[in-house]
């Protein structure tokens, strides 16, 4: 018999709609408070783009993901995810896998490779007669490519994959502000983007000199004006807090001038600090990074500000208009999350192209190399570049099925849980139970019952802590040497 704090029955209605547009009001957290969550919830985990994370990733034959590809509808649509290395100079808070590159004929060297393992993947599987409904470019900088090869590329594309007409495709691309103009937007529009992915950071000079990624607010605000008039069905901002200089204060005047600047869709990430692993953060004087009791505040006043603007706190650090289609999603229940972030469930498997790139096919998950030495050789031997990969088991999609639950709806149903996967729920996750009580008692959840577990406003700034309660891998020996970012 399970024990609860509350004992009210909501209705499905009610489930379906609660917490979803909750805003938190109200004063700072009291010093005495902050001190308690963060003795209690400050810890390192993922960001559970995937389920198991890729530190469970090992080394695997690639024909298991080949073999993936026959469990599939041969028909169902695919989302394409290609990723371009390079960069021009470094940006210190950056934990992406990228290479700082001026050499001349760098990237036709990766785009013939990239070619090469579009080819080959096209040889192994099943691909022809999936229409590609979600393309999106990352990086490193996209926008490292001239014109010319950005053309190319998505000529590549285009000859290998099916890529959807369709008006409500989902074609993403991410961009550097200080390598755009009007001409490169128009091109970007004209190549079939939809929607576009800013990388802003931060607004503020003295954080974006701490950060070696200064950038003009009036070419910014040009660029926008731009981005306006040609059409894109989407405009994201990427923000961080929890960057060196950072303050109360000039948090502030930078919420002002996002808001002002009128986004769909802002990504507000939580800085990971981990020089250990990415040696651009070690040129970040630690002195200058906010402790975690103000992290802990900054987000606080980022979801209330955002919210007061008519933003939707979709969970994660995302936010989103109340019109905008992952919003909707979130409504009708078909926002999902993946190695791209939040997205609407168009397409449910994930084909990565390029150096590091991960793919998700039907229960298996896999990551090419990540050095480009490697990724060469790997082709050059006639073989897709796949370095390691994950195989889901029963309890995994159980699990995973769980933390999409929770990351995206900030809410869990018990009983779908239980019907879906035939187990007694709180039998199965007996272990779970009194962390839970302890987060309802610490006001992070605001309803828990033999039925149902919603996050209460304040427990959304701790969707992570609530999701690594189901994750059965942290805390093994498979994750010594990997270090995973703060959660605070």
């Amino acid at each position: 018999m399970v024990t609860f704090f509350r004992n009210r029955t909501l209705s499905q209605m009610e489930i379906n709609h609660t917490n979803i547009h909750s805003a938190i009001k109200g004063a700072p957290f009291s010093a005495a408070r902050v001190s308690d969550l963060l003795a209690r919830y400050d810890a390192q985990g993922p960001r559970y783009t995937s389920y198991p994370s890729v530190a469970q990733f090992a080394e695997f034959d690639s024909q298991v993901y080949f073999d993936a590809f026959a469990n599939c509808d041969s028909h169902a649509p695919l989302s394409v995810y290609v990723h371009i290395p390079f960069c021009n100079t470094p940006c210190y808070y950056c934990a992406c896998n990228k290479i700082i590159s001026r050499k001349a004929g760098s990237v036709r060297t990766y785009l013939n490779y990239l070619k090469k393992e579009m080819k080959l993947l096209r040889l192994r599987s099943r691909l022809n007669a999936r229409q590609v409904e979600q393309l999106h470019f990352g990086g490193g900088t996209p926008t490292y490519l001239d014109d010319a090869e950005l053309t190319e590329l998505v000529h590549t594309l285009a000859h290998s994959f099916d890529l959807s007409q369709q008006p409500d495709r989902d074609f993403s691309i991410e961009l550097d502000p200080r390598t755009m103009d009007r001409h490169r937007i128009e091109l970007i529009r004209g190549l079939g983007f939809n929607r576009v992915s800013l990388g802003v950071q931060d607004f503020d000079v003295d954080v974006q000199t701490a950060i070696n990624r200064v950038q003009d607010f009036r070419q910014l605000e040009s660029l926008v004006g731009d981005i306006r008039v040609r059409g894109f069905g989407s405009l994201n901002f990427d923000m961080i807090y929890g960057l060196p200089k950072q303050t109360m204060q000039s948090l502030e005047k930078t919420l002002t001038s996002l808001i002002a600047m009128n986004p769909d869709r802002v990504s507000y990430y939580n800085y990971a600090h981990l020089p250990q692993r990415f040696a651009g953060q070690r040129a970040i004087n630690e002195v200058d990074l906010p402790k975690p009791g103000l992290k802990l505040q900054m987000l606080r006043y980022i979801v209330e500000r955002l919210t007061d603007a008519g933003y939707v706190y979709i969970g994660m650090d995302h936010f989103v208009k109340r019109e905008d289609s992952l919003a909707m999603a979130q409504r009708d229940g078909s926002l999902c999350r993946n190695f791209q972030g939040y997205t609407i469930s168009k397409a449910r498997d994930l084909v990565g192209l390029g150096m590091s790139s991960i793919s998700s096919v039907s229960g298996v998950y896999s990551q090419n190399y990540e050095s480009l030495i490697d990724y060469y050789q790997g082709i050059d031997i006639g073989e897709l570049p796949i370095r390691r990969g994950f195989v889901l088991g029963p309890e995994d999609f159980i699990r995973r099925d769980i933390i999409q639950q929770l990351s995206c709806y900030k809410r869990l149903d018990i009983g779908k849980i239980e019907n879906t996967y035939a187990v007694n729920f709180w039998e199965h996750f007996a272990n779970v139970k009194p962390a839970l009580l302890q987060m309802q008692n610490d006001g992070l959840l605001s309803l828990l019952d033999k039925r149902f577990l919603i996050v209460s406003p304040e427990g959304g700034l701790f969707l992570r802590n609530i999701c690594m309660l189901f994750d059965e891998y942290l805390g093994r020996d498979s994750h010594k040497g990997f270090s995973y970012s703060r959660v605070i």
